[in-house]
């Protein structure tokens, strides 16, 4: 059944077709064709499934989040001046940030247009729930950039921001199916908090497999140290680092040239030896158990709870 989703996500999106000019429509399907685990629509899809079974009837609105996704990843790249998203040129590499800015716009423009194909009584819900979730996705962005320039980032504040920037959206996702599966707000409340379970450890999964991973997404291996980036692992060792080992940590978050490839071997001792991998671990492990906790309240359709509850773990063990 997973299967089927995914191949009915992929056959929508190769189906889109946009106008002229080229120059402003080519780099959407560029970037919605490069690729990924089209994470928001599956979920989408798979709790729809909880309630009812015409899955595909709501196609439209699933993809919305995966050109919702790819907009802020337009944007996003921009803003952090990346040149590889998923092993291939970024918009603003292959054409220039102009490009990256308009075509993300009209991305998000297209995104309300697949939102505005649902039943007419779920209409509002849904855009007012949208709406909530865009703007926490855009506040979390913010503080994302806000942290490049603060010397130190609280544990609390960083789990906000990811809340705000990765979880939300994966709420949003499973509370969309909730809705268009015609449930009401108690159930839709619990099916989010699913989501942002799961994207709180998605997120802290992504923070550790950048450094203790292999070669992750088609991104430079421990890319988040070279780039001092302030993530779960880098603020919990800071926390605990002391003697030669914060000596050399601060060393290499001082340092404007260097060896990538040195500044990566080192610092990645430094969390071998404090052991941050582990607690890295604990919390998502933590996350995962909260985001199966919150799956138990749909048992009543086994066997669509099932597949969701087989989706979390396979999630859960991803090593990419």
């Amino acid at each position: 059944m997973l299967k089927e989703f995914q191949e009915a996500i992929e056959k929508e999106i190769n189906s889109l077709t946009f106008q002229k000019p080229g120059e402003l429509y080519e780099p959407i399907l560029y970037i919605m064709q490069l690729g990924g685990k089209r994470l928001r629509p599956l979920l989408c899809l798979l709790s729809y499934n909880l309630f009812a079974q015409e899955w595909k009837k709501i196609l439209k609105p699933a993809l919305a989040l995966e050109i919702f996704h790819n907009f802020t990843l337009m944007h996003d790249d921009i803003m952090d001046n990346a040149p590889i998203r998923r092993g291939k040129q970024t918009i603003h590499k292959k054409w220039n940030s102009n490009v990256g800015i308009l075509s993300g716009d009209v991305m998000l423009v297209k995104a309300y247009e697949h939102f505005t194909t649902v039943e007419g009584k779920y209409l509002l819900s849904v855009l007012n729930s949208f709406n909530k979730c865009a703007t926490r996705v855009c506040e979390g962005q913010q503080m994302d950039m806000n942290f490049e320039t603060q010397p130190a980032v609280s544990e609390k504040n960083y789990l906000s921001m990811i809340e705000k920037k990765t979880a939300a959206l994966l709420g949003f996702s499973m509370e969309l199916g909730g809705i268009l599966g015609g449930q009401n707000s108690e159930v839709t409340e619990k099916l989010y908090n699913y989501g942002r379970n799961l994207g709180l450890a998605f997120q802290l999964k992504d923070d550790l497999l950048d450094v203790f991973g292999d070669e992750q997404f088609g991104k430079q291996s421990g890319g988040d140290i070279i780039s001092n980036k302030k993530t779960f692992l880098l603020i919990k060792v800071l926390q605990k680092a002391s003697g030669t080992d914060r000596k050399t940590l601060l060393y290499w978050l001082d340092q404007k040239e260097f060896d990538s490839e040195e500044k990566v071997k080192e610092v990645k001792a430094i969390y071998t030896r404090l052991k941050i991998r582990e607690e890295a671990e604990s919390r998502i492990n933590g996350y995962f158990d909260l985001a199966t906790e919150n799956l138990r309240y749909f048992k009543a359709n086994k066997n669509a709870w099932e597949l969701l509850f087989s989706f979390t773990g396979n999630l859960k063990s991803r090593e990419k």
